[in-house]
């Protein structure tokens, strides 16, 4: 079965203030259940890109059995395109941050990957974004996963209708994957966190450019293929400054002054979902997600550092996706 955006037109109309609202759904086509029995989440509080990421992410790490001694480590950040002065990139402090608490971790190698959906042109990105020099000036090498060399993989869920796919050997042959995504609503798939985040790891020299297989076959259904073939390890979500309305590129930057850690994606995506006001079980590979990939469930989230606080006022979405917002 195969969710276009026509369905999610039909399926995600609001209802009169007050009543249920339904969201689209999706047959079951996992092929095992990936499910951990209890999830940890960690909210920090971080209020500005500045240096002082370095010690308050290595706090956050803390607070997880975290064990990457003599592991590769390759962080995946979501590095879209560039445009001046919005905040559709994970920020270059966070991911420099990360690969230095690894790095303290005892990580043989901590690698910086991403397969840009936009620009064809990862250099320039690199270059625009401010990633190129920062990682120079820090040693850590970065992977182009849209030219990478490829292996093809059998998928271990059939949302999307196909056998496999042909995935980057870096994200594939990694001890330890962590999806560093930018809070953001999306005007196809309602919100893109950790687990939409993994778009980046289809070559798009392969599928082209934005990774058209994936839009074709159906964004939700992708998601739950990609995250059941490629797991995330952690997630480190970028929610400093967030973005609302129009996303993943044309929305509006919100302050949030969050980072969000987690040992599960979907547990990481239900979090950052309620931080922005909306009901996790209405995002469609959220709740599918919730069945086989990990927890969304609080009961079933061990929730670590700052208390997890809903906004007053909602994060904006486009009009057909008003259902999100919790009541």
């Amino acid at each position: 079965m195969n969710l276009t955006r026509r369905d999610f037109l039909i399926g995600s109309a609001a209802l009169a203030a007050g009543a249920s609202v339904s969201a689209p759904f999706l047959l079951p086509k996992y092929h095992s259940v990936q499910r951990p029995k209890r999830s940890r989440v960690a909210i920090l509080n971080v209020e500005q890109y500045s240096q002082e990421i370095d010690q308050l992410l290595a706090a956050g790490l803390a607070l997880f059995p975290i064990d990457v001694q003599g592991k590769t480590v390759v962080l995946k950040p979501n590095l879209v395109d560039y445009l001046p002065n919005n905040a559709i990139n994970t920020h270059p402090l966070l991911v420099l941050a990360a690969a230095e608490s690894f790095r303290r971790l005892g990580a043989k190698s901590v690698v910086v990957a991403e397969g840009p959906g936009h620009q064809r042109d990862t250099l320039l990105v690199l270059s625009q974004s401010g990633y190129q020099q920062s990682l120079r000036d820090e040693k850590i090498r970065f992977v182009d996963l849209n030219r990478d060399e490829l292996i093809r993989t059998p998928l271990r869920a059939s949302y999307m209708g196909l056998k496999d796919l042909w995935l980057p050997r870096t994200v594939l042959e990694t001890d330890f994957l962590v999806s560093m995504p930018k809070i953001k609503a999306h005007h196809w798939s309602g919100v893109t966190l950790s687990m939409k985040n993994m778009f980046g790891v289809v070559p798009g020299a392969r599928y082209g450019w934005p990774k058209n297989i994936l839009h074709w076959k159906g964004i939700q259904e992708s998601i739950l293929d990609l995250c059941a073939t490629v797991p995330v390890h952690f997630v480190i979500a970028d929610g400093i400054v967030a973005m609302e309305g129009n996303g993943p590129l044309n929305g509006t930057p919100r302050p949030l002054g969050e980072v969000v850690l987690a040992d599960d994606p979907v547990a990481a995506d239900a979090t950052c979902a309620r931080l922005m006001g909306f009901e996790p079980n209405r995002i469609v590979h959220i709740r599918e997600g919730s069945k086989f990939l990990g927890n969304s469930s609080p009961a079933l989230i061990d929730q670590v550092g700052e208390a997890l606080t809903p906004p007053t006022t909602p994060f904006q979405v486009v009009p057909e996706f008003q259902y999100l917002h919790a009541l």
